[in-house]
């Protein structure tokens, strides 16, 4: 198959776009907005409950909905038209947040669940369209490419959004309030403008014939079984799918408790700022690096290199940082990780899977994605506590719990592993 240009930058700038989303609003202000604007006057720990159960909603309601819209799309060849539909639906309920008042947490939870759901649902199509724009040898630097793109889009916009927010009055903005409210806009507008050459220039090469709602339904369910056994059966994809679930559960829970450790270790807000930043500009020069890397030794180095990395920061710089710049530095080198592990492995899955049943395979593998960070704040939140409970002082307690996450690493990588010895003993 030959690689259009014009297909590939356009399928690249999706991740410009949709990546707004995830860095502005899901990591960046929604949590700090949701405890301080829309439940304020609550117990902090109600307001964390409640977040908490909103973002469980949506990850349920994405995994339970993954594998059935995969098989819908590959049945009647709407990957483009379902994930035109999520985009839609994620750039309305993001542009909503805008509107909901201070203290009407049920409406901001509800509209932030939405748009969660419409984020994960259209990466689901996002990422399955890798198999319709380029060959298997290509495949790894465009999913890095990708990737790439979309830590730098992201964070330069984030970048404005928080300068926006520190300084509304430059702005002409009333207040810091008003700015996190105009940063959810800008982060839907964004989210909409860089999504249509996606729409209007990749095109859908591998579906089925299938044609005729109920055929399309009847199809879908039987290729959703199907696909079910496959699975199953192939061991080689099983196992990679279990060995992804263990250690981007650990990347996941590395990012979304990074904050959390770093406050109750002493490190400042304004580090912490500096700290998603960075991660955000070296992520897009790693992430082509290891992508370019990756034609001369392979995915599977570049996949293993990334877990080392992340061993290595959560195994022992959780435990022997001890300054704010310690902490940038560290940030700075799980950069050099974060989303070259996350495209390398979207082109690794992609490569084993039949490209006609591209969107089926990768609901499944969107379901791992959304059911990990289960495991790893359990783990950390069991040991630190334990920890703690055993006499350790609350901040080293904090330091062996973050540490313990190399657990999950360490699983994954030996499973991947596994994996990459069965393909190359199949391939003899």
């Amino acid at each position: 198959m030959a690689n259009s240009r014009k297909e590939i930058v356009s399928w690249c700038l999706y991740d410009w776009a949709n990546s707004a989303f995830a860095l502005t609003i899901m990591a960046g202000f929604f949590p700090v907005f949701f405890k301080t604007f829309w439940s304020s006057g609550v117990d902090p720990t109600v307001s964390t409950a409640r977040l908490g159960f909103g973002n469980a909603a949506a990850g349920l309601a994405v995994a339970v909905l993954s594998p059935l819209l995969g098989a819908l799309a590959d049945a009647g060849r709407a990957k483009k038209k379902l994930l035109s539909f999520f985009i839609i639906l994620g750039v309305c309920s993001s542009g909503m947040l805008y509107f909901v008042g201070q203290g009407n947490w049920v409406f901001a939870i509800t509209v932030f669940i939405c748009a969660s759901i419409a984020f994960n649902c259209a990466n689901l199509f996002y990422d399955s369209l890798l198999i319709d724009i380029c060959d298997k040898k290509n495949m790894d630097m465009v999913s890095s490419a990708g990737y790439a793109v979309g830590y730098l889009g992201c964070g330069l916009l984030f970048l404005f959004n928080v300068i926006m927010v520190s300084k509304p009055s430059m702005f002409g903005i009333k207040s810091a309030a008003d700015a996190v409210r105009l940063s959810f806009l800008t982060a839907a507008i964004w989210w909409l403008v860089f999504s249509f050459p996606v729409l209007l220039f990749v095109k859908e090469r591998f579906y089925s014939e299938t044609s005729g709602i109920k055929k399309i339904i009847i199809s879908s369910m039987h290729n959703l079984n199907g696909t079910t056994v496959k699975i199953i059966k192939n061991r080689a994809i099983l196992v990679f799918l279990i060995a992804y679930w263990f250690y981007i559960d650990g990347l996941h829970t590395f990012v979304l408790m990074s904050v959390d450790f770093g406050m109750s270790i002493g490190i400042t807000s304004r580090t912490l700022m500096i700290s998603l930043l960075a991660v955000q500009f070296v992520a897009f020069p790693a992430a082509l690096f290891f992508g370019f890397l990756s034609r001369r030794f392979g995915a599977f180095w570049m996949i293993m290199t990334g877990i080392l990395i992340y061993i290595v920061v959560s195994g022992a710089g959780a435990l022997v940082l001890r300054t704010q710049v310690h902490f940038i530095i560290l940030a700075g080198i799980t950069g050099l990780a974060q989303g070259s592990i996350q495209a390398l492995s979207r082109s690794y899955f992609g490569k084993m899977i039949p490209p006609e049943e591209s969107a089926e395979y990768f609901g499944f593998y969107n379901v791992m994605g959304r059911f990990a960070v289960i495991v790893g704040p359990t783990v950390v939140g069991s040991v630190a506590f334990l920890t703690h409970k055993a006499g350790l002082a609350s901040q080293i307690a904090s330091r062996v719990g973050m540490s313990s996450l190399s657990v999950l690493f360490l699983a994954g990588g030996l499973l991947l592993l596994w994996v990459e010895l069965k393909k190359r003993g199949v391939d003899r």
